[in-house]
């Protein structure tokens, strides 16, 4: 199973830990959609900037 994230809100104001998160499942600019593993440290990352993302499963 894979999650398709897409990063819906811009990074600008977010703490450097939650940009630093969205960096490393590789969001860099607002709109970009990336697919990853479905697994606890994707989830946990995802739950760290839940309010900058959008996730559906592919």
């Amino acid at each position: 199973m894979s999650l398709q994230i897409k990063l819906t809100r811009s990074l600008i104001g977010s703490k450097k830990n939650q940009i630093a998160t969205a960096y490393s499942l590789g969001l860099r600019r607002t709109g970009k959609v990336v697919v990853q593993p479905d697994n606890e440290a994707t989830r946990g990352k995802i739950f760290k900037i839940s309010h900058l993302v959008e996730v559906s499963e592919v």
